[in-house]
């Protein structure tokens, strides 16, 4: 009898978690965006919000909870009911690169979340300064080999993608360059301007003005393939440094144990969200990459991103406490 009971009571919850699932959603959404207005990850959980209003036919509220790396968010989410009424638009970082940066994590990455969907990316590109007399990858790498850490590499401050991109570069061409941490992205890009450091391997929102206006020469994309909004600008296989890619991306997921069934639905709407033509332009226009993707690819992405972004962090020695 106990056995039967217990029979009873597994399927009376496989019963209301599948009757849930195909009423959902019956009150809000909310996105946590775990870094401060204006940034990439709030950007993208705007530009979702109306589509997604209209395909679910409820309110999707955006909610900014930066700090600690976007740990803070991130821990909201992961501590919250699996209901499918509060997702996170996480970052790389989030989910790849914190947990090897921080000793003490309040959720485990690995373990915390349902993917959803990849959102966009944005490949990083390696930029200095016009002084150096630096025009392409090569003679950036062959200065670099005949005077190793005089070429002064900034990043919106260690531990950041920008700080690791700059570790994989010294890894990738075998050389080495000195590490100038800032405070945020902007201030490292002014000083580049200023010729007070000579290059940055940077998202390219920041930078894509400077390179326009010739006051920062681009060298390569750190990316498979060219970015339409600098079409001359080679990639860094094709400067001859095959391997170096690097890229801020962003996804959409929900806590771990949400609803297979509103798994799949969000990672539908969203995917139909990403293909409109005037979204995926707006965003090119920023040098971001709208990419959805299946669940079980996003999936089976993670991993491998968090063994290789592990190896870049141990061998840069960098913790944030």
């Amino acid at each position: 009898m106990k056995r039967i009971s217990v029979l009873i009571g597994i399927l009376g919850v496989l019963f209301a978690t599948a009757a849930g699932a195909q009423t959902y959603p019956t009150k809000p959404v909310r996105i946590i965006a775990p870094f401060p207005p204006g940034g990439v990850a709030d950007v993208l959980a705007r530009a979702l919000q109306p589509g997604l209003q209209e395909a679910l036919g409820q309110q999707v509220i955006i909610e900014n909870k930066p700090g600690a790396g976007g740990n803070i968010g991130a821990d909201l989410v992961a501590k919250a009911d699996p209901d499918g009424y509060t997702l996170l638009l996480a970052s790389a970082g989030i989910l790849t690169i914190n947990e090897f940066l921080y000793s003490k994590m309040p959720f485990d990455p690995a373990k915390a979340f349902a993917p959803i969907t990849v959102v966009g990316d944005m490949p990083n590109i390696v930029v200095v300064n016009p002084k150096t007399g630096l025009k392409t990858l090569k003679e950036l790498i062959d200065k670099a080999k005949a005077e190793p850490g005089k070429l002064n590499f900034g990043s919106a401050g260690n531990g950041t993608t920008t700080h690791l991109a700059v570790v994989l570069l010294e890894q990738a061409a075998k050389i080495k360059l000195a590490h100038v941490p800032y405070k945020g992205a902007a201030p490292a890009v002014q000083d580049l301007v200023a010729g007070q450091i000579d290059g940055l391997v940077d998202n390219p929102p920041l930078v894509l003005g400077h390179i326009r206006s010739g006051t920062l020469t681009a060298l390569a994309w750190a990316a498979p393939q060219r970015m339409a909004i600098l079409p001359d600008v080679p990639t860094a296989a094709e400067a001859g440094l095959p391997g170096f890619e690097a890229s801020s991306w962003f996804a959409l997921v929900a806590p771990a144990g949400t609803p297979q069934a509103i798994v799949d639905r969000l990672n539908a709407e969203t995917a139909k969200i990403l293909k409109d033509p005037k979204m995926v332009e707006q965003f090119a226009a920023r040098g971001v990459r709208l990419a959805a993707d299946s669940v079980a690819s996003f999936t089976a992405f993670i991993p491998k991103e968090r063994a290789r972004w592990g190896e870049i962090v141990k061998t840069s020695g960098v913790k944030l406490d």
